[in-house]
């Protein structure tokens, strides 16, 4: 009889790598070989996770009859989960079918879910499903509604599934991480100078209070900052300033800078120039003229300038509706271009900015970086395109300008892509340092640790618009029934700001899209349908003949 040849490949087979299947499958263990490493938890998440104290519970609502894209959309999170739970016992999950459950779509919406309705084919009928794909966080008495799917338009259902499969970890991991912390950060927001007021800026608040303690920062004296404002101050990790109109003081800005050298994080929202729609629709014509805050040196001592001229983008605009007849009494709307309401369009892989809607700008001025500043990062975050016009101020901004927006009109020039975002990051130097100033703020710090700052060139990118005194929500357009980005922009920079787990980072996850060919698929479905059914019964009558050939050849 033949000796086995224990090196041989079936040999190898049998005693290296058969051993080494069954011992990882009862183990539990989980080999990540994908380029991208796409199974495999990051630090930051496993640090979260392993922080959770008291039981959690994730309810998924991907459950029953839909797709196949959403079935992988439901197997990536079932083991995303699971590795959650083997991280953090605590940590539990179920997956629950809402049709099946007879949960009504008033009970779900009420949860904060909103229903996807998406077509169906099958034998060449098309019929509707009603999806809610949310994931349901519930921690003692606290519970969050999570969206599943990644909501940006102009893709395709493909890519729409990618990046929700891209997002799923830091969707989840974020959420839990607000939901299981044991104090949430504060949020401050100044009311002093002019302002967005309560109504145009619900919206902001609203985005903010999901997973901060967001609120007003009122000046005692009601007049300006002060020295007595300063404990307040001190409990905000982060401070919003929207579209201020009235100057800041000299004594402001210390208690400003050393805010911010005592690691306070900034997002400021500012107008360099007086310009709105509301006026122009009434009137047909506006003259828009330069806002002074006082914060020219203020902003360059972190290396950026805000200019006061305001920038046309005559290739990346929003619409603009506006009643162009009339028929029987009743007005007739058209949409048109506006080069004065520009878009925000991400065009790298900033963790900010990936992965959501257009921006829309409106009457936005520009960001100059003068570089140069030490210890400091500048990251841009939005620009214009390259057909821009600056338009110089005071000057006439006229509803004509529709006709031909990409003509120069007076005071106007063509120039290259200018600047509506930044982030600065790193160790920021007091403007105050070698001033005289110094001695009126106790405790003066020169510099500050390593710190956070957003600074956008348009005070109206956290309005949202509010209709017969009924607030809308942020980014969210009624008359060209537009959903823009800016909702999604501001939590993210917030997020930017008050991220200490350093979790920002997974919004950078890139998968490579594997797409099976859809028009091979149809050409070729019923020849591998065939194939698949009659190929395992021809091996099957092969080796039964050649097994019966063997014992007739031996037994005879």
């Amino acid at each position: 009889m033949k000796k086995f040849n224990a090196k041989s490949p079936l040999g190898i087979f049998l005693f290296a790598i058969l051993p080494l299947v069954i011992i990882l499958a009862y183990s539990g263990i989980r080999l990540d070989l994908t380029k991208e490493k796409r199974y495999t938890l990051s630090d930051s998440t496993i640090k979260v996770l392993e922080s959770v104290k008291k039981p959690l519970t994730v309810e998924v609502y991907l459950e029953g009859d839909f797709p196949a894209s959403f079935k992988q959309l439901q197997s990536e999170t079932k083991f995303m989960l699971e590795e959650f739970r083997k991280i953090n016992p605590k940590i539990d999950f179920k997956f629950i079918d809402p049709i099946k459950t007879k949960m009504s779509q008033d009970t779900l919406m009420a949860m904060g879910m909103q229903p996807s309705i998406l077509p169906d084919v099958k034998d060449g009928k098309i019929s509707q499903i009603t999806l809610f794909p949310y994931a349901v966080i519930k921690h003692g008495n606290d519970g969050v509604s999570i969206p599943l799917v990644v909501q940006q338009a102009g893709i395709d259902a493909d890519q729409q599934l990618t990046r929700s499969i891209e997002g799923l970890e830091y969707n989840l991991v974020s959420n839990i991480k607000n939901i299981a912390a044991d104090k949430r950060k504060k949020v401050g927001i100044l009311v002093n100078h002019d302002e967005l007021n309560p109504d145009e800026f619900q919206g902001f608040v609203q985005l903010a209070m999901e997973n901060y303690d967001a609120g007003p920062i009122i000046p005692k004296n009601q007049t300006e900052l002060s020295l007595e404002d300063i404990p307040l101050l001190k409990q905000m990790s982060a401070l919003v300033i929207a579209k201020p109109r009235k100057a800041f003081t000299d004594n402001e800005k210390v208690i400003l800078d050393q805010y911010i050298m005592n690691g306070g994080k900034t997002l400021w929202m500012i107008d360099a120039v007086n310009a709105e729609m509301d006026t122009l629709t009434r009137s047909k014509k506006v003259m828009p003229f330069p806002v002074d805050i006082n914060m020219t040196d203020f902003f360059f001592n972190y290396g950026i300038r805000i200019n006061p001229a305001l920038v046309k983008d005559v290739k990346k605009f929003a619409l603009l509706r506006l009643v162009t007849g009339e028929v029987s009494g009743n007005p007739q709307y058209t949409s048109l271009p506006w080069p004065y309401y520009p878009l925000g369009i991400a065009e790298d892989n900033n963790p900010i900015t990936k992965n959501i809607n257009p921006v829309k700008f409106e009457f936005p001025t520009s960001i100059d970086t003068l570089g140069g500043r030490k210890n400091i990062k500048t990251k841009v975050l939005f620009e214009s395109s390259e057909r821009t016009l600056l338009k110089q101020v005071p000057n006439y901004v006229d509803l004509k300008e529709i006709a031909s927006v990409d003509s120069l009109g007076q005071m106007e020039k063509p120039s290259t892509p200018k600047i509506f975002a930044v982030a600065l990051e790193g160790k920021f130097n007091s403007a105050y340092a070698s001033r005289i100033e110094r001695k009126s703020y106790p405790g003066f710090k020169t510099s500050s640790p390593e710190n956070k700052m957003i600074v956008i060139a348009d005070g109206d990118v956290g309005r949202n618009k509010v209709i017969k005194g009924k607030p809308l929500p942020l980014g969210v357009d009624l008359l060209t029934n537009e959903q823009f980005g800016n909702e999604q922009f501001l939590r993210n920079a917030l997020d930017y700001l008050l991220d200490d787990s350093n979790l920002m980072e997974l919004r950078n996850r890139n998968i490579e899209e594997r797409l099976l060919d859809r028009q091979r698929i149809t050409e070729e479905k019923s020849n591998w349908q065939w194939l698949n059914l009659l190929l395992p019964l021809a091996i099957i009558g092969l080796i039964g003949g050649l097994f019966f050939w063997l014992r007739k050849k031996k037994f005879g």
